[in-house]
């Protein structure tokens, strides 16, 4: 595991979720980084509805370094245009946040909840497919 990556699984875990990080499979810590991400970006709208603006940036900051181990974590060697993809992806949804963070945007907040979100979908649609041998394919992702 690189060290992008299980800097961003400490950054979640640090969040609360410390059971179940170290037993499990590499598919899950994606989908347990995807569910970190939108739990902060969900709690980063909360923040900015009750105008507390520094747990806000807190929580765009953790969700930024979760996307940034996701990123990470591809292999595009291996994975091809998906990979390619979500990489294009993640470093629109990290400028977006960053965006969202200096101008207090919070449609920005919910459009990248929105597209992790389709992402999470897809991730979580292959899970009884990975290792057992049957082909995995990609729902389209939607365009960004």
């Amino acid at each position: 595991m690189n060290a992008m990556l299980r800097n961003a699984l400490r950054q979640y875990s640090s969040v609360g979720v410390r059971s179940g990080v170290e037993d499990a499979s590499p598919h899950r810590l994606i989908q347990m980084l995807l569910e970190g991400a939108l739990a902060r970006i969900a709690a980063a709208i909360g923040h900015l509805d009750r105008g507390d603006v520094a747990e806000k940036g807190r929580s765009i900051g953790l969700a930024i370094s979760i996307i940034g181990g996701l990123q990470s974590s591809l292999d595009t060697d291996r994975g091809g245009d998906v990979a390619g993809n979500l990489d294009r992806l993640y470093e629109y949804t990290a400028r977006r946040l960053l965006e969202a963070n200096a101008r207090n945007d919070r449609g920005a907040l919910e459009e990248v909840h929105h597209l992790l979100s389709e992402v999470k979908g897809a991730w979580d649609s292959i899970g009884p497919r990975v290792g057992s041998g049957a082909p995995v394919t990609f729902p389209s992702p939607a365009r960004v």
